[in-house]
């Protein structure tokens, strides 16, 4: 079963909220490798990489996206990030020539989706990413040139504004801190494996955790679809149950795409095969039907 996804191309979205950390110093590139998921030697000034900090349990602490400059990284992540991320990093510099500087006020992130970026009077740099499922470019500009900038986009291209966003990247499958990704989240139960872990670039913090999961295979969870078989409105925090009653999960994030209501949600190993029938409980609605599905909606 699969829900039917309007086409997210000739869109743009301002990102420009997110919270932006420059790396610098002669030490960057190993420390950074140090602590994230991914391995930064794979990030440049036209592609960016997908990464995680986590904690010495394999936790995650933050998802950021990770791009270079000529003398520094630049990584951007989740507003809610903002009054942790740069002290959780620093707390890891040690004797390392490394200086973390928050920039978030002097640069503003738009993201067009398409294998190609857009054309711009502004002074801009244009970064490879992928953020939404498709292939996509950001474009930095200094925190002056927004106005400018964005009005030049809706010249060729719709802007998708917070709620749009958020219905398309749930109809992706994409997950979002403060939602599907918590501090009592390990990446690979949130599909983040192939987008944000590096098995062969040495050790960073939680890195045991991972390799242990690789080894055996086992996820006592893992993300993923759910459509409300009667057409119910779903809602995070709603609970999974199997028909004898076990709780085996919750909803993270919902929307309605199309004529269908769909939600993205956790669910424990042994009930989250792909055409399984859950039942979801909440106080309007004792029992909601609903069956898992393969992310994305649909393909």
């Amino acid at each position: 079963m699969t829900a039917q996804l309007r086409s997210p191309a000739r869109q743009f979205f301002d990102l420009s909220a997110r919270v932006k950390l420059r790396v610098s110093g002669a030490d960057r590139l190993r420390f950074l490798n140090g602590q994230l998921t991914n391995d930064a030697r794979k990030a440049t000034e036209t592609n960016a990489i997908e990464a995680c900090v986590l904690n010495t349990k394999g936790k995650m602490e933050a998802h950021l996206f990770l791009h270079a400059q000529a003398q520094s990284f630049v990584l951007d992540s989740d507003p809610a990030l903002q009054p942790s991320l740069q002290s959780r990093l620093e707390r890891y510099i040690i004797a390392d020539d490394v200086q973390i500087e928050d920039v978030t006020a002097g640069l503003s992130i738009f993201h067009v989706i398409g294998p190609f970026p857009p054309n711009s009077s502004v002074a801009t740099r244009m970064v490879s990413i992928n953020r939404f499922g498709p292939p996509g470019h950001d474009i930095w500009s200094e925190s002056a040139q927004r106005d400018q900038l964005a009005a030049e986009l809706a010249k060729d291209f719709k802007s998708c504004d917070e709620n749009c966003a958020e219905v398309l990247r749930i109809e992706q499958g994409i997950p979002r801190w403060g939602r599907e990704l918590t501090s009592e989240i390990i990446p690979v139960e949130a599909n983040l494996e192939q987008r944000c872990i590096d098995y062969e670039k040495g050790c960073y913090i939680g890195q045991e955790t991972i390799s242990r999961m690789k080894m055996s295979g086992q996820r006592n969870k893992q993300l993923g679809g759910l459509v409300s078989l009667k057409n119910i409105p779903l809602a995070s925090g709603m609970r999974l149950t199997a028909p004898d009653g076990k709780e085996i999960g919750w909803i993270t994030s919902a929307t309605r795409s199309g004529e269908r209501e769909i939600a993205l949600a956790y669910i424990k190993r042994g009930f989250n095969s792909i055409g399984s029938r859950l039942e979801v409980t909440s106080v309007e609605h004792p029992v909601i039907p609903a069956e898992v599905v393969d992310l994305p909606f649909a393909r």
